[in-house]
């Protein structure tokens, strides 16, 4: 989601959030005046009891929401600064060290887990009390997330957060619902701004991709009605799909679902930015397969069409170190004659620095089967800087940690702008198959190994 889109979607918060809750702070309207930790501070000891409490901390909440980002950053670092008494965890931790009997050692060690417990802790808890609570606390990480960089203190408060949010938004809470065209008009206006991979362009796009033969299914928190967590498109087809602009194309006809063989997964959206860090998309996909099994039962295949984001990145890199053994002496004599510079690896970077230059059917043919085998080599023996046995690719390491294996590499796959600046217009299917997703992706997690069909295994072990 863009910045422009989260902030749009904030400032229209701001104005639903803080006329809920003028009423609720009024009552407190009084102690407005007073320093913003004393109110904090007042808002933790429960002053006039648990609606006075919840009263305070929507007063704290509208403050929030109305400041600027100074005013915001000194909101959250008094926040912060309600942390864990000292003397009292010093105390504690004695406590532990010094016990020699286990049941001694147990109430110890009970003693210093609540000493560790930072005030703010509540403070946070207290603002699920109030309408839209756990949203505001979402929107709320989102900030922190942007900041915590410049300050080890916001870092804290941000990781405290971060544990909240993933205990409250287990996916044992997460209801699972099917949005179409008669979803309510808000929450189909929130799938336009939330739409991530492939911008939905009108709302006869968004129609497209809501009719007979696609589906749409979203994560939802009971305490945020109307707010998707993260939402999937599937498309119905017969064959594995290799074009992004084919399957999104309004003028198609429409398919029969019932005569479809698969289901490809061609968009998923993370939604809330203050989530990032906290997986749904893994259960997601598999309750999704288990739905659309039990309504197709003629459905075999279930894949995904996916971008490979940074492949040209990668491509770039190599290309500008020049490095040797990257192309194949014919590769290199072939791209020359296609478009003559100095060297092989500067062809290739030339041809893809021209615009649309995969429009030219010769100069495609000749490109191509390089592009193929090097995206191969990239989705599957290219790790992450600081993780061997984790895909550099953020989409490939997504969808291999979610138990799919690389099925197929699709030239043309993606012709649009991005698609060309981020992956050569490459697309790839990852296949998930309900027999083999928990070996796949024990596999990957434990021995970092990349399962691919025998195709692409043949490509990504190049030329030599």
């Amino acid at each position: 989601m863009s910045d422009a889109v989260a902030t749009g979607l904030l400032d229209r918060a701001i104005r639903r959030l803080t006329t809920v809750w003028r009423d609720m702070a009024s009552s407190v309207a009084a102690e407005a005046d007073e320093p913003l930790e004393a109110q904090m501070r007042a808002c933790l000891h429960g002053r006039g009891g648990e609606v006075s409490a919840r009263n305070r901390a929507a007063r704290l909440a509208q403050t929030y929401l109305a400041s600027d980002d100074a005013g915001r950053r000194h909101f959250l670092r008094t926040l912060a600064g309600f942390d864990s008494d000292a003397d009292a965890v010093s105390h504690a931790y004695a406590d532990v060290q010094k016990a020699a009997d286990p049941a001694d050692r147990a109430v110890a060690t009970a003693e210093l887990r609540q000493a560790l417990e930072p005030p703010r802790l509540k403070l946070l808890t207290q603002f699920t009390t109030i309408p839209d609570g756990p949203k505001f606390l979402v929107d709320l990480r989102a900030f922190l997330l942007k900041i915590r960089k410049e300050d080890r203190l916001l870092a804290a408060l941000e990781a405290d957060l971060r544990g909240l949010l993933a205990a409250w938004f287990d996916i044992g809470f997460l209801e699972l619902a099917r949005i179409d065209w008669t979803s309510a008009a808000a929450l189909l206006e929130k799938l336009v701004d939330y739409e991530a991979v492939h911008a939905i362009r009108s709302w006869r796009d968004l129609k497209n991709r809501l009719d007979s033969d696609r589906r749409c299914y979203a994560f939802f928190h009971p305490r945020m009605p109307g707010e998707p967590l993260i939402f999937v498109e599937v498309a119905l087809v017969k064959g594995l799909a290799g074009s992004v602009q084919s399957l999104l194309d309004e003028k198609a006809p429409l398919q029969d679902p019932r005569e479809a063989d698969t289901a490809i997964f061609y968009s998923i959206s993370n939604c809330q930015q203050g989530l990032a860090g906290i997986s749904f998309g893994n259960f997601l996909i598999k309750r999704v397969v288990e739905l659309l099994s039990g309504e197709f039962r003629n459905l075999r295949t279930f894949a995904t069409l996916s971008p490979i984001p940074g492949f040209r990145r990668w491509l770039d890199e190599k290309l500008g170190a020049d490095e040797t053994g990257l192309l194949s002496a014919d590769e290199a004599a072939s791209l020359g004659s296609a478009m003559p510079t100095e060297s092989g690896t500067g062809s290739l970077a030339a041809i893809l620095a021209r615009r649309g230059w995969w429009r030219d059917t010769a100069l495609r043919k000749t490109t191509e089967p390089v592009l193929v085998r090097l995206c191969a080599r990239y989705l599957l023996t290219e790790s992450a800087p600081n993780n061997k046995k984790r895909a550099r690719d953020p989409v490939a390491h997504f969808h291999l940690s979610n138990g799919a294996r690389v099925e197929r590499l699709n030239m043309l796959g993606d012709t649009s702008e991005k698609g060309a600046k981020e992956g050569a217009t490459l697309m790839v299917n990852y296949l998930y198959d309900p027999a083999k997703i928990e070996d796949w992706h024990e596999d990957y997690a434990g021995e970092g190994r990349r399962n691919a069909s025998t195709t692409v295994r043949k490509l990504a072990r190049g030329w030599s």
